[in-house]
């Protein structure tokens, strides 16, 4: 079946590497050279699509929400004249909020404390109210934090920027891209049910062990640490955002239901497979 991808950045250009040439497309206002056809298309003022899709296809999208309601999603779901038969849209496990390090799973009602993860709840809800009525079968991959080449914090451990201990750090919940791409795949299939899955490595080191691990492996010294009390005065609004919630992501769905095993289930793996694809210390 066709597959359009709509937004080529970090994880939508891997996955479009790995579809088949001839049964793929992307979309991006970004010019990509890529092996695949990619055609210019701006969400944030198109008003018709730039190819025309098969009478079968599928959708994964991996453009982030402009809005809460996602404007992007409403300027782009009418054009999409005959609807996909199955829609994926990759989202957030930020949906579920702070949790005190405590497992959630599929079931946990969403609970976002932030804009960025409410405007993702807001965008599953309207998929979840557009996709009964135009028989889409609706896919949400919730997804940790990504990583893989280029995105190690290479740059940040270089420069000697300082990290929490050990001590005031939360569980860690990641993905490497390629794992990210391979629940993309297996979500395309027609024998996978709908409906929401986590998906993560199932491990749960802190941020404080990645980092350190980076740098071990690139045989840096290890970043500098601080307390929490100290990163609240050192660290930008974004950054300690991300540090105020805390929870473990249960992923079993994904191995038992999506079918997905992780390649890098140890990202001690993935950082050294990242590290070997570019040159160290550069990004993508």
């Amino acid at each position: 079946m066709f597959t359009l991808v709509t937004g080529i950045g970090y994880t939508g250009r891997r996955l479009l590497r790995l579809l088949p040439a001839d049964a793929a497309a992307g979309l991006s206002r970004s010019s990509i050279d890529a092996m695949h056809p990619v055609y210019y298309f701006d969400l944030d003022a198109a008003d018709s699509l730039p190819l025309e899709l098969p009478r079968r296809y599928s959708v994964v999208y991996t453009v982030p929400p402009a809005g809460n309601p996602d404007s992007r999603l409403l300027r782009f779901l009418p054009l999409l004249r005959r609807a996909p038969e199955r829609f994926i849209y990759i989202s957030t496990t930020g949906v579920y909020g702070d949790h005190a390090g405590a497992r959630v799973t599929e079931a946990t009602p969403v609970n976002p404390v932030n804009d960025r993860s409410a405007r993702r709840v807001a965008a599953e809800q309207q998929l979840g109210d557009w996709a009964p009525g135009n028989d889409c079968q609706l896919i949400v991959l919730r997804a940790p934090g990504i990583y893989g080449p280029g995105r190690l914090g290479v740059e940040r451990i270089e420069s000697g920027m300082p990290i929490l201990d050990e001590q005031s750090a939360n569980p860690g919940n990641r993905i490497h891209v390629d794992d990210l791409v391979q629940c993309c795949v297996a979500a395309l299939s027609t024998e996978i049910p709908a409906g929401v899955y986590n998906v993560g490595d199932g491990d749960h080191r802190s941020s404080h062990w990645f980092s350190n691990e980076v740098a071990r492996q690139l045989e840096l010294p290890a970043p500098p640490e601080i307390s929490l009390a100290e990163a609240q005065r050192q660290f930008s609004p974004q950054r300690l955002s991300f540090m105020s919630e805390s929870r473990i992501v249960d992923t079993a769905r994904m191995r038992d239901v999506l079918d997905v095993t992780p390649r890098y289930a140890d990202p001690a793996d993935g950082i050294k497979a990242s590290l070997s694809e570019r040159p160290l210390g550069t990004m993508l």
